[in-house]
C-alpha cells in the first residue's frame, strides 16, 4: 500500500506500475508506532530539556548557542507531530482525526525538514566566520543578527512546506478500505514539488554545509588557527556544531538518496521491479533514521557540548540558590509573624 506513509516520503501514487505490491517491508510497519512512540517521548524530554537550559540560564545566548536553540526548537515540532503518525500507523493508516489536523500534523514534520537543515546552514556559516574571517567576525557574529536569520528560516521553511498544507487530504481509498492522510498534488506539478524538496531541502544546503565544514576543517589545521587554542569558547563551539553537522548528515544523506532515486525511478529514467522493492525497504529504514536526529541531538549536547553542560551546571546551581534565598525569607516572615504574636 503506497499512500505516502510518512510525509518526509514525496510518494503521492498508488501502485501502478507492472512491479507485483511487495510484501518485504511489513515487519517494518509493525514495529513502528513502538518505534515512533518512544522517539517522540524521548525527543520531547530532550529538546524541552535543552530550550529550557538555554532560556532559563542567566546569561545571554551566544550566535551559536541561538541557531542551536532554534535547531532544537525545530526537533521538538517535528517529536510532537510524530505521536499523530504513529496513532495513524496502528489504525492501518486510517487517519482519525481530521482534515485539518492531517494537514497541521504533515506541516509541521515538513517545516523541520526545511528549518533543521537550514539551521545548520546558519551555525556552519558562523564557525566558518568565526574561525576563517576572523577580521570581521566582530562585526558580523552578533545576536540581532542571528535572531534576524533564524526568523528568515521559520519563515523560509513555512514557504517551502506550505504545499504541504494546502495539497493534503483525507481521501478514501476503496481498493484498501481506508480513510488515509493523503498528499495529492495538482497534476503535472508533482514532479516539480519532488524537485524542490531535493534541491532546496538537501542539495543546496548540504553544498554550503559542506563548503563551510572543509573551509573550518582546514583553518583548524592550519598554523595560523594556534592562537584559537588560547579561546577555548570558539574550539568548544566548533567541536559540538562539528559533531551536531556529523550526525545530521548520517541521519538525512541517507532518506535524501533514497528520495532522489525513488524519483528517477517513478519517472522512467531509472527501471526495475527489485530496485522498486528495495527503495521502498530503505525508505521506510532511513525515513525513521532521519526522525531518530531529533533525539540524537539534545544527547550530543550533553556528551560533546562541554559549554552546554557548564550551563547546565550554573542553572541548577541557580535554581539552587534561588531556592535558597525563598527558603530564607520564607523563615524571616514567619519569625517574624511569630514575634509580632508573641
Amino acid at each position: 500500500m503506497d499512500i505516502n506513509t510518512t510525509d518526509f516520503t514525496p510518494v503521492n501514487h498508488t501502485n501502478t506500475s507492472d512491479c507485483p505490491y511487495t510484501e518485504g517491508w511489513e515487519w517494518i510497519r509493525t514495529m513502528q508506532p513502538a518505534y515512533i512512540l518512544s522517539i517522540s517521548v524521548l525527543g520531547i524530554l530532550g529538546n524541552v530539556f535543552v530550550l529550557l537550559v538555554f532560556c532559563l540560564h542567566k546569561k545571554a545566548c551566544t550566535v551559536a548557542e541561538i541557531y542551536l536553540s532554534n535547531l532544537a526548537a525545530a526537533d521538538l515540532l517535528l517529536v510532537s507531530c510524530l505521536p499523530f503518525w504513529a496513532v495513524n500507523v496502528a489504525n492501518d493508516f486510517n487517519w482519525p482525526f481530521g482534515k485539518l489536523l492531517c494537514r497541521l500534523v504533515n506541516l509541521g514534520i515538513k517545516i523541520n525538514t526545511y528549518c533543521s537543515i537550514y539551521f545548520l546552514v546558519l551555525v556552519s556559516a558562523d564557525r566558518y566566520v568565526a574561525l576563517v574571517h576572523t577580521m570581521s567576525h566582530g562585526r558580523m557574529r552578533r545576536p540581532f543578527y542571528a535572531k534576524l536569520g533564524c526568523f528568515l528560516v521559520w519563515g523560509l521553511g513555512l514557504f517551502l512546506a506550505s504545499p504541504t498544507f494546502i495539497f493534503r487530504a483525507v481521501k478514501y481509498f476503496p481498493e484498501w478500505g481506508v480513510n488515509a492522510c493523503y498528499l495529492e498534488y495538482p497534476k503535472h506539478t508533482e514532479l516539480a514539488f519532488e524537485l524542490l524538496l531535493v534541491g532546496f531541502g538537501f542539495i543546496v544546503p548540504v553544498s554550503i554545509i559542506s563548503y563551510c565544514t572543509i573551509q573550518i576543517i582546514q583553518a583548524l589545521k592550519s598554523q595560523a588557527m594556534q592562537r584559537f587554542h588560547a579561546e577555548n569558547t570558539e574550539m568548544k563551539a566548533t567541536l559540538l556544531v562539528l559533531t551536531v553537522l556529523l550526525a545530521f548528515l548520517f541521519c538525512w544523506v541517507p532518506f535524501h538518496v533514497v528520495t532522489a532515486l525513488d524519483l528517477l525511478v517513478r519517472n522512467h529514467v531509472l527501471e526495475g521491479c527489485e530496485l522498486s522493492s528495495i527503495l521502498e525497504i530503505c525508505n521506510q529504514i532511513f525515513t525513521y533514521l532521519a526522525f531518530f536526529n531529533s533525539v540524537l541531538n539534545p544527547i550530543l549536547y550533553v556528551i560533546v557540548g562541554k559549554n552546554f553542560r557548564k550551563k547546565v551546571k550554573e542553572l541548577f546551581e541557580q535554581m539552587k540558590l534561588k531556592r535558597k534565598m525563598a527558603t530564607g525569607s520564607t523563615r524571616s516572615q514567619l519569625s517574624s509573624t511569630l514575634k509580632t504574636l508573641t
